[in-house]
């Protein structure tokens, strides 16, 4: 799958909309993303209005990209699921999948953490109005990248053990 090796991190966007249909295609990704038990802890918040994704660069040092993406999707878990201990790591499945598929439809993306710090995890599930239940996992900002990036190959074969 070339998306796989050809994906990088953008936090650099054209002023240009994202497509809903676009829009779409992602959030169809992510809830194509295996779960534990196909429990589905995940619910998505679509964020394009300007001023939401100020305040939404604003809940980690490291989500500043936000401020000029045309798009983020934020993440968030759920407290009714049947595996608790495997609801982040779905949220990340779900994560990569939309992050794969923006690279297929020509659209840059990067994953920001926001869980497990708890400071984080309340900005933005207090700014984007999460029930109690919900709980912000990460923010997806993403949109038309302004430049492509080569991947670097990261195989390292000292990294790999055969358990035979």
């Amino acid at each position: 799958m070339k998306e796989i090796f050809h994906r990088t991190s953008i936090r650099q966007f054209q002023d240009k909309e994202v497509e809903v249909e676009k829009i779409q295609l992602l959030l169809r990704a992510g809830m194509q993303a295996p779960s534990a038990g196909n429990q589905q802890p995940w619910e998505f918040y679509v964020v394009r209005n300007k001023e939401l994704l100020a305040k939404l660069a604003e809940t980690s040092p490291y989500a500043g990209c936000v401020k000029n993406a045309p798009l983020a999707i934020v993440i968030a878990s759920r407290d009714d699921v049947i595996f608790p201990d495997y609801q982040d790591i779905d949220c990340a499945i779900a994560t990569e999948s939309m992050m794969l598929e923006a690279d297929a439809l020509e659209l840059g993306s990067v994953m920001l953490g926001i869980a497990p710090l708890q400071e984080r995890v309340k900005a933005v599930s207090e700014l984007l109005h999460m029930p109690e239940h919900q709980h912000a996992f990460t923010i997806l900002a993403a949109g038309y990248p302004i430049e492509v990036k080569p991947q670097q190959d990261r195989y390292d074969e000292k990294k790999v053990h055969f358990a035979d």
